[in-house]
């Protein structure tokens, strides 16, 4: 038996162990069934499923729930195509998201291995700022795999991405109201124009000169 404070007292009969805890105003628990003989400990069993459940919250909170998405790119493939998959890898990093990246091989480019590694360590310096490798290049069958992994979790991500859209909607709330008080300003200068009398010729003629 283990007593409430991690101490060996020893090997005790039930009965002596239930006395024990009743005095103790514990509870005596089974920690390790399959032991011969078994252990078992004394604790206050109600606090101690409180820490567990604590503890299992916590542990989910600080998980990053990263996402893997995967990316397919061929040994040969165009400027215009590694640019634009590139981007697409940028994006799903910065979301927070691990990203599988797969070369896929076809024929005589199976003998090339090369082209591969090499296209994937240049995508892997391309995106250095938003993440690294988890996962180096390997071969799978035709395919030649390579893991990302994001430099951020995901909800400081996610923390970042709202932020941004807040600022944005600030912003273009500042905009509409920047605009109303412009429409306003000349609907009021308009009005004043329009209250005006306009002068004619006959309004710049001394009434006593004779015509």
């Amino acid at each position: 038996m283990v007593g409430p404070a991690g101490e060996q007292v020893g090997i005790v009969r039930i009965e002596d162990a239930l006395r024990l805890a009743r005095e103790a105003d514990l509870d005596l628990v089974e920690v390790a069934a399959q032991a011969r003989p078994p252990v078992a400990k004394l604790m206050d069993y109600g606090k101690f499923k409180y820490e567990a459940a604590q503890k299992a919250r916590e542990s989910r909170r600080n998980q990053t729930n990263a996402i893997i998405k995967e990316m397919k790119l061929r040994p040969k493939i165009d400027a215009h195509d590694y640019e634009t998959k590139k981007g697409h890898v940028v994006r799903f990093l910065k979301a927070g998201d691990k990203v599988k990246i797969t070369i896929m091989f076809r024929g005589r480019e199976q003998s090339r291995p090369e082209l591969g590694i090499n296209l994937l360590k240049r995508l892997a310096e391309d995106v250095i700022e938003d993440g690294f490798i988890e996962s180096a290049p390997k071969q799978d069958g035709r395919n030649m795999l390579m893991v990302l992994a994001p430099t951020r979790k995901k909800n400081e991500a996610h923390v970042e991405a709202e932020a941004a859209k807040a600022a944005k909607q600030a912003q273009r709330s500042a905009d509409v109201e920047a605009q109303k008080q412009e429409n306003a300003t000349s609907r009021a200068l308009a009005a004043a124009s329009g209250g005006k009398k306009k002068r004619g010729p006959a309004d710049n003629m001394d009434p006593d000169l004779e015509l």
